[in-house]
């Protein structure tokens, strides 16, 4: 009896040595959660800086002034699918100036600001944005012809254009655009009945930044 008992010991000793060499099999571990990055939108609000060049394609009798423009400019988007609306206004400072002699004398010809008011629509890959834009231009505009002519005043017209804008982040966008702004004409006489008129067909090429909110 025992001996039986001894054998009976001794195998459950091996069948525990053999049990604990056999491999184990554990559960896979669970994979890391993935989070998907945000869908990029042109929804929101913006501010930014624009600058350029802006020249008078049509100055009449008082030349084409031309010169570099620099301002702000703030706005809104909204996106529906792959088709973005907005608003969007700006104003710059403007250092166009031409000089010359017409039939009222020696004159001087200087845009001095453009102030632009424009509804946006626009064509969204991703985060590259097509548009094109209209709304109202205002300028102010000097002419001084020395002893006949002193005039200081703000010129209104519309204003029609196209661009391209890129999101660079979810928040920093760039934009490149032209813009054409046909602000009407005015007639000055001097005191002999000599006349001469003063056009500002404006063309505006400017290359801007912004932060989206």
């Amino acid at each position: 009896m025992r001996k039986v008992l001894l054998a009976a010991l001794m195998a459950g000793v091996a069948s525990s040595a053999m049990a604990a060499d056999l491999p184990t099999h554990k559960a896979a571990p669970a994979p890391a959660p993935y989070y998907a990055p945000p869908v990029f939108t042109w929804t929101g609000f913006y501010v930014g800086i624009n600058g350029g060049w802006a020249g008078v394609s049509s100055g009449g009798d008082f030349g084409s002034p031309s010169g570099g423009v620099v301002g702000g400019t703030i706005g809104y988007n909204y996106q529906i699918g792959q088709f973005v609306v907005g608003a969007e206004g700006d104003w710059d400072w403007n250092s166009s100036k031409k000089t010359g002699v017409n039939v009222l004398g020696p004159y001087s010809n200087k845009i001095d600001e453009v102030l632009t008011a424009r509804a946006r629509l626009g064509y969204a890959m991703d985060r590259a944005l097509l548009y094109v834009t209209g709304g109202y231009a205002g300028a102010e505009d000097k002419v001084s012809v020395p002893g006949v002519v002193d005039s200081s005043g703000w010129r209104n017209g519309g204003v029609i254009g196209a661009g391209l804008e890129y999101a660079f982040t979810n928040n920093i966008t760039a934009k490149a655009e032209y813009l054409y702004a046909p602000l009407g004409s005015k007639t000055y006489t001097d005191a002999y009945g000599n006349s001469a008129k003063s056009k500002a067909d404006l063309n505006m090429v400017r290359a801007g930044l912004n932060y989206k909110f």
